[in-house]
């Protein structure tokens, strides 16, 4: 459904990305699908052809084109300690230039929200903080945001966290709850990376209810 084009960030860098287009041409809006530290991979090109087939233009930047190019990597534990040594060169500004491309690029479809998953979802609340032009931002047990929980959202924010995620701890995500009451928290019997079909830690249950929420919430704020 999708197909790879590139993006111009302002600073002058040029990056790929995926896009995905409803099949009727006809979108409710945009999205930016913010990676894992796995790359776009078929998990993330996945996501953004679902987001097209419910009405929106989707758009996922690659992220680590920075650094390395064509990165696309599974779930295995050397894939892991791959992702995790990418995501370590990785610097917010740098992602957030990206983010700011990759919404550009979709902002003819109408109002854009911002979606990320993993390390993504850290970006994805960054992002709502610190770039103008967002509708809403959903971040998915994004690691980094309970200590990044001093930035103040610019715009409506929905999280989705798994009580069970040992990286990041729930006491933390209740506090951070407390600290935004205008952002809607979600805490689901489920570990980290619960939406993603291709871990063990796949919540088929959580992941449809997530999904549901999410969509409902995108409805409200961008179309």
């Amino acid at each position: 459904m999708g197909q790879w084009l590139q993006l111009n960030t302002a600073d002058g860098f040029q990056l790929s990305g995926y896009r995905a287009d409803p099949p009727d041409g006809k979108a409710r809006g945009g999205l930016v699908v913010v990676q894992e530290i796995f790359g776009v991979n078929s998990h993330i090109r996945g996501l953004c052809d679902g987001f097209a087939a419910d009405g929106y233009a989707a758009i996922a930047p690659a992220l680590f084109d920075r650094y390395q190019r064509n990165v696309e990597l599974g779930y295995t534990a050397e894939d892991v300690a791959q992702g995790r040594e990418l995501k370590g060169k990785a610097a917010t500004d740098a992602a957030l230039s990206d983010v700011a491309a990759a919404r550009d690029a979709v902002a003819d479809a109408g109002r854009v929200g911002v979606i990320g998953y993993c390390w993504g979802g850290f970006v994805a609340w960054m992002s709502a903080a610190r770039l103008p032009g967002f509708a809403c931002a959903v971040p998915y047990y994004g690691g980094g945001i309970v200590d990044a929980g001093k930035e103040q959202p610019k715009c409506p924010v929905m999280g989705h966290f798994g009580e069970r995620d040992t990286a990041i701890p729930v006491a933390g995500v209740r506090e951070l709850a407390k600290a935004h009451p205008e952002a809607q928290i979600f805490v689901y019997d489920a570990e980290h990376g619960f939406n993603c079909d291709q871990r063990k830690s796949y919540d088929a249950a959580s992941a449809r209810l997530a999904r549901e929420r999410t969509l409902a919430f995108l409805r409200k704020h961008i179309g």
